[in-house]
């Protein structure tokens, strides 16, 4: 029987999308030091301010629009998945549990802001058809009729399966497309929600600090938390967990995007995500992953290298150009799209971790208020809000001084674990 997920952080009851804290801090309150200003670490800080803490932010770079500056998160696809998502299969069974409860989690909170249509707007957050293709009948795979059912079972909006979705969306039926089903996803447009989620964290009260950290904090600790007056610090920078965690498990997966223009004009507007399992093309670092951008904007996906550091990919790349190729030949009148002048081409390194997601307490040190969260690989923006709220409930841990567990010993359900240790 597949399980239910249910959403613990819950929008307008325990967070609010308005620019002022659910709950305002007071001069007593804990003060977090949270390292990082991607989607995880702005999720993370918007919750715990709404919570009624002080947060700082530290990080080396924020969010940009200029040419080579743009942070990981903003050029991530940000198609909701439920995992295991396309780009990238869990191999730690404990992760992968908890990141179905994150991604419901982040969904329920993504559809309601999605449903308000300024905070839709202001956001850059819409809820739109997601369709996923197989090219054998989901029945012949056990573990895509598991993901299926769950999928069914978990609460998304808008499932349905059948063979005229191919039709509908203008398939080759020639590229080997047998089966398919739908669901209503949140798609992001990254550059303006990420500009929205570093106002809005900011309205809420954060303050940010611009600083580089190149060491691993367990030995900068307690010199961070003299400076910053901070009761609990927050590790959210992604990639740099290998060196700020110490964790040498962390690498790297290129991946880069194609933008086109999505105007109608030179091809049937795509109004929806369309994906097709790795299978199909026989390898499981090549993706075909199409998913709206905006009004305008298509991105053509995709691929995956792991362990390359080197953001030195174009249009002219033999990896782009297999896999525009490989796009328009399961979608062929891709073949008449004009890419984007201003913003051809986007690369960028999805911050995998060898055990998948890390969300927990430093474990080298029994003294430590360290917490981790680092290692969603492609799924920052499916995960955010789940992992954000996990971050919150050790940092309530910490503060009432009970002792760090591994992640296989965190239960699923939040709070409920804290009030088994008092």
């Amino acid at each position: 029987m597949s399980p239910t997920f249910t959403s613990r952080l819950t929008l307008w009851r325990d967070i609010t999308p308005l620019p002022s804290a659910l709950h305002e801090s007071a001069s007593d309150s804990p003060h977090i030091l949270v390292i990082g200003a991607g989607v995880t670490g702005l999720i993370t800080s918007w919750v715990l301010l709404d919570k009624g803490y002080k947060v700082t932010v530290l990080a080396k770079d924020w969010v940009s629009t200029e040419r080579g500056k743009r942070l990981t998160s903003q050029i991530a696809g940000a198609l909701w998945e439920f995992p295991p998502a396309v780009c990238g299969q869990h191999t730690d069974a404990i992760s992968l549990q908890h990141s179905k409860e994150w991604c419901m989690t982040a969904y329920h909170i993504w559809d309601g802001i999605a449903s308000i249509p300024e905070l839709s707007d202001a956001s850059g957050v819409r809820m739109m058809p997601s369709d996923f293709f197989f090219p054998n009948e989901v029945e012949a795979d056990p573990s895509q009729v598991s993901k299926m059912e769950e999928i069914m079972a978990s609460g998304v909006r808008g499932f349905r399966r059948s063979l005229d979705i191919l039709e509908e969306r203008g398939i080759n039926p020639s590229y080997g497309a047998v089966d398919a089903y739908e669901l209503l996803a949140p798609i992001i447009d990254t550059d303006q929600a990420m500009q929205w989620l570093t106002y809005l964290v900011k309205a809420k009260g954060a303050r940010y600090i611009t600083r580089t950290i190149d060491q691993d904090l367990l030995g900068l600790e307690e010199s961070l938390r003299r400076q910053f007056d901070a009761d609990v610090i927050v590790n959210a920078t992604g990639l740099q967990g290998q060196i700020l965690a110490g964790d040498q498990t962390c690498y790297p997966i290129r991946g880069g995007l194609i933008r086109v223009i999505n105007d109608g004009m030179d091809f049937p507007k795509v109004d929806a995500a369309l994906t097709i399992t790795a299978d199909a093309v026989h390898n499981p670092n090549e993706i075909i992953f199409l998913v709206p951008r905006n009004d305008n904007i298509l991105l053509i996906g995709g691929f995956a290298q792991p362990h390359e550091w080197n953001l030195d990919l174009s249009l002219e790349s033999t990896v782009v150009k297999k896999m525009r190729e490989r796009c328009e030949a399961f979608l062929p009148y891709l073949k008449n799209a004009r890419v984007d002048e201003e913003y051809p081409f986007a690369q960028g390194l999805r911050p995998f971790r060898q055990n998948n997601v890390r969300v927990e307490r430093e474990l080298r040190s029994s003294r430590s208020r360290i917490i981790h969260s680092y290692g969603q690989g492609g799924a920052g923006w499916s995960l955010s809000f789940g992992c954000a709220q996990d971050v919150a409930m050790l940092v309530e841990e910490v503060l009432y001084g009970l002792p760090a567990r591994p992640m296989s010993e965190m239960s699923l359900g939040g709070s409920t674990s804290i009030l088994a240790h008092l």
